[in-house]
Order: structure tokens, then C-alpha cells, then sequence
């Protein structure tokens, strides 16, 4: 007799990406339907999959210049991949093509001679289709665009090896990644879809530090072939199938950030850094249980991991505008001169939004980051309002769980 297994999940599972409500069966509800093992590999295997991935030399075609990107595509090419590095800026392409080195980001390093600059035009599909690798490091506010025009560009039958990089949330739709991939590339790309976070600042990954980050996809092949494309000695990947987590961990933790570095431009020290970040912990599973994803995954590399790097290294862009803010200055003097982007600036908006749609009423922290960004209340009145809040529970998880991420696993047939 072949052996069954049923559709409901232990209670920790419940908490997570299936996005199933936490109160109990009654005596009278119907039992879950049962599935077979063999129907569970069968819809496995359903599952979109990329082009079968060379052992070695891949072609790895990195849409983004940026700080991340260009770090990413020297980690590669340091790893002997052949890497094309697209920039949306003519004179970066001319500049690293005729010297190796990067105008903008990381310009006293000396890039791997695997590297190519190409752009400034988005590459075709002819160039596209012989990629076995598209990384996308494209701040998450432009991805929309860059992909609609990008799309017709992919053999869906044989697609490159799809990775994300980017964190935030979509103003104006407050459309997580896997959203946006599902409206302009359809479902089964956003199921191939791969995502990278995790504390991973780009200066020392180049300059081969040991770091960790998290690997993850609903497609478990597809998170491998990320994983052995990335893994080194100084670079270690640890996978998971928690997407919406690490999109959550990755876009709320800028936002702590935020907090953090005001917090200590304030004068603050130590005590009130540590209270940040715990909170900050505390209020990110909040919203993200909230949403739909595991508790768990803000534990991890790309929650916990990602929020203590950025709340404590004034190499964190986010960080750094929140220092200054705590300092006195304006928001706009701030972005004009801190040269590249901080997307957590951008991602308060979106949160603000999340929490006040999933009812999410104990978020502090963030409300306060809003009303400085854009409400323009001073810092010192949002630390003494924290600080006189009433008493309350340390933690308490939303009771009903999960609404957006089961619309989103619905649309995507999982």
C-alpha cells in the first residue's frame, strides 16, 4: 500500500509560507484531503526549471553596476565565470573596459580580467539566450520597467539561471520581487525565480572575507545551482525555500537601519543600538508572519544576520542616512550627496502601507522612521515617543496569518 501524507502541515510549517490560519480543527470540520508521495513529486516536478548549468565557465550576464552588482560580478569572475557586466551609464562601460576599474564603486580595486562592460542599451535576446546566468542587481523601484522590456527577450522553455538581488518593496503597488516577476514574466518564471540576501557588505566580499548568505527559491534545483555557482572557501551559501521571508528580511531591515543610525546621531550608544535591532527583530517577524512567511527565515542569515550588519557599520548606506538625519540634516541634502542608493528611504513608504493592510498594530519603530522621512518630525521627538510608549508584551505573533502570501502562492499554483 502506498503511503499518504496529509496536506496539513505541523503547526511550524503553519506559520510559514503556506500562509494557513493557526486555529485549531473543531471535531465537526472534514478532515484535509491526503495526497501520495508520488502526487507530490509529480507536481514537483511541474515546477519551472532553468537550462542545465556548466560544471564550470559559466556566462553570467549581471543587469546593475552598482556597488552590489559590480562586487557580485568580481566574486564571479574571481571564480574563473565569464562575466558582462551591464551598466546604464556609457562612460562606467568605456571606463572599466579601457581600465579594469570601476568610476563609481570600488575604484582603487582592479577588476578580474573575466569581466566585460557592456550597455549602455539593455542586451537582446539573441545575447540574453546565451547567458547561462541573468543576475539582476537593478534597485527593486526600476525592476518593473527593465523586466517588461526584458521579457520577450527569454526563451521561457530554456531560460538562464534567473538571481535577484535587489531588496525592497514596489512603491505604489507595495509589490514584493516575486510579484513583480509574476506581472511581466509570468508565474512559472517567478517560480524559477532565485534570491540572494543575507550580511554581505560588496567591499568585503572582494576583498575575500568569509561571509554567508541565505539562497533561496520555491524551486529547490534552482537554489542548488545558485548555491554552486556562488559557493568558495570565503563565500558560503546555505538554501532554503522561504522566497517571500527573505524579500520581506531583505526590504524591512533597511528600514532598522534607518532607526539605528539616527539612534547613534543622536549620541546615543550601545544599550540603545541593541534595543534597535531587537525591536527592529521583533516588529520584522511581526509583519512578516503577518504576510505569510516563516518566523524562522528572520532567525537566519537574511533576517538577523542582514539587520545586525546594517543597524552597525557605517559602511551601510541606510545607516548612514539615518546618522546623518539623528546629526540635523535634511533628507534631501542627505540623498543628493550620499552617491549611491538607499533603498530603505524609499521602502518606509511601502511599509508604512503593509503594516496599515494587515492590521499589524505594534510597529513602532517603523511608524516613527515614516514620520521623520517624509512627516518631518525630528528625530529627539521620535526617540522620547518611543521611549513613552506604555508597557507591552515582548513579542506577540499576529493570530491570523498569512492572507497576501496565500494570494501570491495561489496565482503561482503552489
Amino acid at each position: 500500500m502506498q503511503k499518504s501524507v496529509t496536506a496539513t502541515p505541523p503547526r511550524a510549517l503553519r506559520l510559514g509560507t503556506l500562509g494557513l490560519r493557526t486555529r485549531s480543527r473543531s471535531p465537526s470540520t472534514p478532515r484535509p484531503r491526503r495526497y501520495s508521495f508520488a502526487a507530490l513529486d509529480s507536481f514537483r516536478y511541474q515546477m519551472a526549471t532553468s537550462k542545465v548549468q556548466p560544471e564550470s565557465n559559466s556566462k553570467v550576464l549581471i543587469l546593475g553596476a552598482g556597488n552590489f552588482g559590480s562586487c557580485l560580478a568580481e566574486h564571479l569572475g574571481d571564480s574563473d565565470h565569464r562575466v558582462f557586466l551591464w551598466a546604464r551609464e556609457e562612460d562606467v562601460v568605456k571606463h572599466f573596459n579601457s581600465t579594469q576599474k570601476h568610476s563609481k564603486y570600488l575604484p582603487d580595486h582592479t577588476f578580474s580580467k573575466n569581466i566585460v562592460a557592456v550597455g549602455p542599451e539593455l542586451p537582446d535576446g539573441t545575447f540574453i539566450n546565451e547567458m547561462d546566468v541573468v543576475l539582476f542587481a537593478i534597485p527593486t523601484q526600476f525592476l518593473r520597467q527593465n523586466l517588461e522590456i526584458l521579457n520577450s527577450s527569454f526563451d521561457k522553455g530554456k531560460l538562464p539561471l534567473l538571481i535577484f538581488v535587489n531588496k525592497g518593496i514596489e512603491i505604489g503597488t507595495d509589490a514584493l520581487t516575486l510579484e513583480i516577476i509574476a506581472d511581466t514574466c509570468g508565474v512559472e518564471v517567478a517560480k524559477a525565480a532565485t534570491f540572494i540576501s543575507g550580511p554581505s557588505f560588496a567591499k568585503e566580499i572582494v576583498r575575500r572575507k568569509p561571509t554567508s548568505v541565505s539562497v533561496v527559491s520555491f524551486t529547490e534545483a534552482e537554489a542548488n545551482k545558485t548555491a554552486a555557482l556562488f559557493h568558495q572557501p570565503h563565500f558560503r551559501c546555505y538554501t532554503g525555500s522561504d522566497p517571500i521571508g527573505v524579500e520581506l528580511s531583505g526590504a524591512l531591515k533597511n528600514v532598522y537601519a534607518i532607526a539605528a543610525g539616527m539612534s547613534d546621531g543622536l549620541g546615543y550608544e550601545n544599550n540603545t543600538r541593541a534595543m534597535i535591532i531587537t525591536r527592529g527583530l521583533a516588529e520584522m517577524t511581526c509583519i512578516g508572519t503577518a504576510y505569510g512567511a516563516s518566523p524562522l527565515t528572520f532567525l537566519g542569515l537574511a533576517g538577523v544576520g542582514d539587520l545586525f550588519l546594517t543597524c552597525s557599520s557605517s559602511s551601510s548606506r541606510n545607516y548612514t542616512v539615518g546618522k546623518r538625519l539623528g546629526q540635523g540634516e535634511q533628507l534631501d541634502t542627505i540623498i543628493e550627496t550620499l552617491g549611491s542608493v538607499a533603498e530603505g528611504v524609499s521602502t518606509a513608504k511601502s511599509v508604512r502601507e503593509l503594516i496599515r493592510k494587515l492590521g499589524v498594530v505594534n510597529c513602532p519603530i517603523a511608524e516613527r522612521v515614516y514620520e521623520v522621512l517624509y512627516e518631518g518630525k525630528s528625530t529627539n521627538t521620535a526617540v522620547t515617543e518611543l521611549m513613552l510608549l506604555p508597557q507591552s508584551r515582548e513579542l506577540t505573533l499576529p493570530p491570523t496569518i498569512g492572507k497576501p502570501a496565500e494570494k501570491l502562492l495561489q496565482r503561482l499554483g503552489l
